[in-house]
């Protein structure tokens, strides 16, 4: 059963890879309820969910998830010393705590852009998790980490992207980028265009330069001139031989 498990997670690892750019170290969103199965089933999540997902993994929460332990009371005292070991995101209810689940929900938006998993036992967080493509799931069944295949949701995605009816995370990437280039070098050559056009007061100064290097002129008149009086000369000097 492990090795079957393995595989599958595997499988369903490079699905989110290849389709929508899930890299290392994976972040994973936990809330309290996944703490608390894992504490009630002795498992280690810190060292068991790497192994899972044979890869770099960087656990996390929200200060949401935090607040909703603290109000619960003792009874999940423990999920809550386990869930404050993991790094707290930054979610836009810091003044106003809203539940967990919808505080992670937020914090995937409508396209998951932070590429998060989502570990959680929570239903109502599960179902709101369908609504949006490219979110693996982690859920504990019978002692054991069980990623979610993925739902019919991102399977529909996928297709639309292979077909040209949407774009893929990828290449949504490589367009922003490319917009971001072209915007600096538009910008770049703006600024180079600017300056330029910032010159114009300096052009009646070199225009008069100019003018003062043409008046030179009369002197090569002077010195045509001059060549034909020597001219002249000459001619005289021979003239007056003659007689």
């Amino acid at each position: 059963m492990k090795i079957k498990r393995q595989k599958q997670a595997k499988k369903t690892l490079s699905f989110y890879k290849y389709n929508f750019c899930f890299r290392e170290p994976y972040q994973v969103l936990i809330d309290g309820t996944f703490c608390q199965a894992a504490l009630k089933n002795k498992i280690q999540i810190k060292e068991q969910i790497p192994k899972y997902l044979m890869g770099e993994v960087q656990l996390c929460t929200t200060n949401c998830a935090l607040k909703e332990l603290e109000t619960l009371g003792k009874e999940l005292y423990g999920a809550r010393v386990i869930l404050q070991r993991y790094q707290v995101r930054r979610c836009p209810h810091f003044k106003n705590p809203v539940p967990a689940s919808q505080c992670l929900l937020s914090m995937l938006e409508e396209t998951n852009p932070h590429h998060y998993f989502v570990a959680t036992q929570d239903r109502a967080l599960t179902t709101g998790l369908k609504k949006i493509p490219g979110v693996p799931l982690l859920y504990i069944i019978v002692n054991t980490i069980v990623l979610d295949k993925p739902d019919q949701l991102s399977l529909d995605h996928v297709q639309a992207v292979q077909l040209g009816e949407l774009v893929s995370p990828s290449q949504q990437q490589s367009l922003r980028s490319m917009k971001k280039e072209q915007g600096i070098v538009a910008r770049k050559d703006g600024d180079r265009r600017g300056k330029k056009r910032k010159r114009p007061n300096p052009n009646p100064l070199s225009c008069l330069k100019k003018k003062k290097k043409g008046v030179p002129t009369p002197p090569l008149k002077k010195s045509e001139d001059g060549q034909k009086r020597r001219r002249h000369k000459k001619s005289r000097t021979e003239g007056g031989d003659a007689p």
